[in-house]
């Protein structure tokens, strides 16, 4: 009737939506390995995360209190988190066994020891007949209460699943634009000058790397997206029939018990023990996947707050040093140094000078105005630089520069006022695009490996999604309790109440014989 795999499988999505590898996106600096970067990290504290929280007694090991902290690589973790559910397995068990043992001995005696009934409790009758009411108008709010919190957890949770594929997407999509404008870089010049060979090398080994991670997580995304989608519509389906049955066995069996099927009743009642049980175990099912959702939650924040800390999500996040990001960030940082210290050596050197008298490369009859140059926001040291006056913005260089160029001959001569030719116009503009594409994505790439990236998208779920997940998984648990415990004990009531009506169906046929006979 339910499965706990899909929500697990959700559990596990927030976790791993960046599934970039980290050395996937390294540029051609060796990714340090697991154990050199653990003894890096021995001189920063370990840190075990949501532990407070987690610090529950582990049946799998002679119930002694687990330490370990959230880690859903370790079964001991999801033991204990089970173990917080155990009251409500022992309640379905001992129904199951109680009960049943209760039906058959009922059975018996009704069959094999038939007695008479005599006499009956007229508060007996009353008390069963306004607990039966009570305890039926207890299993429609609870049916109310289960149902209503269905619907909100299956909303927050496809909100939240919403927004980490979103999140995914956004990724894979600004992947595919730095592999784009990389690609670009490649084939760039101006005027014959373009960029060494050596970082046309490197730029290729990054364009392999990047491009296998984007797909990579392109697929997981699309996957993960379509089976949790299924496995939260299966949930909620299996959701709504149990607040229906529930409900549907509650009235009926109040019903019957008021208008004396007594045949019917009983036929109810087995069937009410069978669903009574299963509901238990489903209460239990989502007491635990509260308490692991919770956790998850307290965990991501932790996290966020103390990021140089060794914890068990560096496992499923295995982020590289900083040194390593910051490498990737700097060879973004050369390509876009050496794009502008090439366009504006051009400008300066070409374009903005006074033609010699011969024709040839430095004289295509070049005139007017001089080219404003781009703003090269690094220095030599790829620090940043701040803009000069005068200077170019990349974003609005390709706007500008189109009133620098002139009409051109077959031979590529201005014949018109100007100082640039509309082949050196395009060279120059793309030149600037790509400089200022990298600009921007340079540190978007480097959050990605030194999980900022991920430390902003925990952040956002700790703080808009998890009060609401756990909020509602917390309605649903407690309406699944409230209509186990309802039901359960209205069972009770119809066997209670039956027996009641039917003794006093007896005295009453028995007085007003007893009345005749006198007359």
């Amino acid at each position: 009737m339910f499965s706990l795999k899909p929500l697990l499988l959700f559990l596990f999505l927030l976790l791993t939506v960046v599934e970039v590898t980290p050395h996937q996106l390294s540029t051609g600096v060796r990714p340090i390995e697991r154990s050199v970067y653990e003894t890096v990290e021995s001189s920063s504290s370990s840190m075990i995360l949501a532990e407070k929280r987690t610090r529950r007694k582990d049946p799998l090991d002679g119930f002694k209190y687990y330490n370990g902290g959230w880690n859903i690589s370790e079964r001991h973790y999801f033991s204990s988190a089970s173990y917080t559910a155990a009251p409500l397995f022992g309640i379905a068990a001992v129904w199951f066994v109680a009960f049943g043992i209760s039906l058959l001995s009922i059975g018996c005696c009704y069959f094999c020891c038939r007695r008479t009934p005599y006499g009956y409790s007229r508060t007996a009758y009353a008390l069963s007949l306004a607990f039966l009411s009570l305890f039926t108008i207890a299993a429609i709010i609870g049916c109310v209460v289960l149902y209503t919190g269905q619907g909100k957890f299956h909303n927050s949770t496809t909100d939240t699943l919403d927004f980490v594929v979103r999140q995914a997407k956004d990724t894979v999509y600004n992947l595919n634009n730095v592999l784009d404008i990389l690609a670009a870089s490649k084939s760039l010049g101006v005027d014959q000058v373009s960029l060494p060979q050596s970082m046309k090398d490197n730029i290729d080994r990054v364009d392999q790397m990047i491009s296998k991670a984007a797909r990579s997580l392109d697929f997981e995304t699309r996957k993960n997206e379509k089976d949790i989608k299924h496995g939260l519509n299966s949930v909620r389906l299996a959701l709504i029939i149990v607040a229906a049955v529930m409900l549907l066995v509650a009235l009926l069996g109040f019903l019957l018990s008021i208008f004396g099927f007594q045949g019917l009743v009983y036929i109810l009642v087995v069937l009410g023990w069978i669903l009574v049980t299963a509901t238990f175990i489903l209460c239990g099912i989502f007491l635990t996947l509260h308490n692991v959702m919770g956790d998850t939650c307290v965990a991501m924040d932790e996290w966020v707050q103390n990021p140089t800390a060794h914890t068990a999500l560096d496992d499923i996040l295995p982020c590289i040093d900083n040194a390593t990001a910051q490498a990737t960030l700097f060879e973004s940082k050369d390509v876009t140094f050496q794009l502008v210290d090439t366009v504006n050596m051009i400008i300066k050197s070409v374009a903005n000078i006074d033609p010699p008298p011969f024709p040839g490369f430095l004289n295509y009859n070049q005139s007017g105005p001089l080219v404003p140059t781009l703003c090269n926001p690094l220095n030599a040291d790829k620090t940043d630089r701040k803009c000069e006056a005068g200077e170019l913005d990349l974003s609005d260089a390709a706007q500008v520069w189109k009133a620098y160029v002139c009409e051109v001959s077959a031979k590529d001569i201005c014949t018109t006022v100007g100082r640039l030719t509309p082949k050196m116009y395009d060279q120059m503009s793309g030149a600037a695009n790509v400089s200022s594409g990298l600009s921007h994505y340079g540190p978007y790439l480097a959050g990605l490996m030194n999980c900022s990236f991920v430390r902003v998208t925990f952040t956002r779920i700790h703080e808009d999604h998890c009060p609401e997940l756990t909020k509602y998984s917390r309605w649903v648990y407690i309406g699944l309790a409230m209509v186990s415990i309802a039901v359960m004990l209205s069972l009770v009531l119809w066997v209670l109440y039956a027996r009641e009506r039917r003794h006093r169906k007896y005295t009453k046929l028995a007085f007003a014989a007893s009345e005749r006979d006198w007359k």
